[in-house]
């Protein structure tokens, strides 16, 4: 796995929530790959595109170089915020975003949400 802190941990009885900061794009695109409509939406209005770009109605589809082109941390140097669901023996990435205020607001919806926010 790339290089990864961990800036988000707590659980359930049903499951466990991470989020970890990567520097990996390659990773944090299947990561968003992963990531269901709820998810997606909600990415989607954290990043308010319709007003940082002027456009008139709201995109489509949310495209992976959008979470990419504000994902720059420094130069060259870009950064990612995964959150990752638990369950059993088994974790899967449920969100990923390109700052932490939006990662942690997932995860801590993800854990107090009745609906399980990373089934398809």
């Amino acid at each position: 796995m790339p290089q990864q802190t961990v800036f988000f941990d707590e659980r359930t009885d049903a499951k466990r929530v991470r989020v970890l900061k990567v520097y990996d794009a390659a990773y944090a695109r299947s990561c968003f790959d992963e990531m269901n409509e709820e998810a997606l939406a909600f990415l989607s209005k954290s990043l308010d595109l319709e007003s940082n770009y002027d456009l008139p109605n709201p995109p489509v589809t949310l495209q992976w170089e959008d979470v990419e082109g504000e994902a720059r941390e420094d130069g060259n140097l870009l950064s990612f915020f995964v959150v990752l669901e638990e369950s059993g023996a088994i974790s899967r990435p449920a969100f990923v975003s390109p700052d932490w205020p939006t990662s942690e607001a997932f995860a801590r919806k993800s854990l107090v949400d009745p609906q399980d926010l990373i089934s398809h």
